[in-house]
């Protein structure tokens, strides 16, 4: 099943839109305190190591349901449901890393909380947009 590509759908193409250049700023900034010994490391203090390498990982996905979601595909919705659990399960383990003393930045907390909401509306809006299409 895919959604109907004449018309499109404004929420679809927003989400997918917002899908790809969230995944490319999770990309830059994580590649650059990953992979970068300079400004961005240092100014990333307290950083969680598996918070910091699942959202750059993730960026790829995030990228692939973009796409996806441009292109009007189904899986896209399935990948963008998979991101929003899994951010919220990540979010969860970090609260959890928080709770047994470990340092932390509170700049992750912000980050964790936009990335669980933007993803799990995108994931909503490609939900609804592909039941919508599909009557």
């Amino acid at each position: 099943m895919t959604i109907n590509k004449s018309g499109g759908n404004i929420g679809i193409w927003t989400a997918a839109t917002v899908a790809i250049v969230f995944g490319l700023l999770t990309l830059k900034s994580g590649g650059s305190v990953l992979f970068i010994d300079g400004l961005a490391r240092k100014e990333a203090g307290h950083y969680v190591p598996f918070v910091l390498w699942f959202n750059f990982l993730m960026g790829f996905a995030y990228l692939a349901a973009g796409a996806g979601l441009l292109m009007r595909k189904t899986w896209a919705m399935w990948l963008s449901l998979f991101i929003a659990a899994s951010t919220a399960l990540v979010f969860l383990l970090f609260g959890l890393h928080v709770l047994n003393g470990g340092a932390y930045e509170t700049r992750t907390v912000v980050a964790m909380t936009l990335r669980t909401t933007i993803w799990t509306s995108i994931a909503v809006f490609a939900y609804l947009g592909f039941q919508k299409k599909a009557r």
